[in-house]
């Protein structure tokens, strides 16, 4: 069976989608959640399989801003809504 030209069509158009896929993905830049006795709380809570946003709570005791300043870059401060600090800050393996 000979391929017809609208299936090189739509073979490129998977291989370009794919390509577009694979130029974007890139490495992780983010901080890892340190494993130390400060987020030991962190780790415990995630194991004891509580939600990612409940345990969000516990990062705005010391990074409210004042206590740990937040870098320029960093998309959200705190005051303009919930901090969903594990969505990007992920935890180390253990």
């Amino acid at each position: 069976m000979a391929l017809k030209k609208r299936d090189w069509i739509f073979l490129g158009l998977i291989l370009a989608v794919l390509g577009i896929f694979i130029a974007i993905s890139g490495e992780e830049t983010t901080t890892k959640v340190p494993q130390d006795a400060t987020h030991r709380p962190f780790y415990e809570k995630m194991a004891a399989g509580e939600k990612k946003i409940d345990v969000d709570a516990l990062c705005a005791k010391c990074h409210d801003g004042v206590q740990i300043a937040f870098p320029a870059e960093h998309p959200v401060k705190p005051g303009a809504g919930p901090m969903r600090c594990l969505f990007c800050h992920k935890l180390k393996r253990q």
